[in-house]
């Protein structure tokens, strides 16, 4: 793989962030949980742009998806991936939300 996954910070806040990221042909996300040090995390990922092949999103529990375009979970606790993305790119508007425990 020589492309490399591109993000863009729109917003970054104490609680709030948010990125447009560009996930190029043969790139994969493997299974994983965000870590954070405090709070609870939810992300809400709004897929702008689907690959023509692969790119498929698994998280073991989503709060909300529709249509595999908005798609609301809590990354901190429920594992999370993306398939090989086998022809295209996937466009991802990602809002990252950090609700502290206080």
């Amino acid at each position: 793989m020589t492309a490399k996954v591109k993000t863009r910070i729109l917003l970054r806040s104490k609680r709030l962030n948010v990125y447009l990221v560009r996930y190029p042909e043969g790139h994969r996300v493997a299974p994983h949980l965000d870590m954070v040090s405090e709070g609870r995390l939810y992300k809400l990922n709004c897929v702008l742009k689907k690959p023509r092949a692969g790119g498929e999103f698994a998280c073991e529990k989503n709060l909300l998806n529709l249509a595999n375009r908005l798609i609301l979970f809590r990354p901190d606790l429920h594992q999370h991936e993306v398939s090989r993305i086998e022809r295209g790119s996937r466009w991802l508007l990602s809002f990252a939300y950090n609700r502290s425990a206080a």
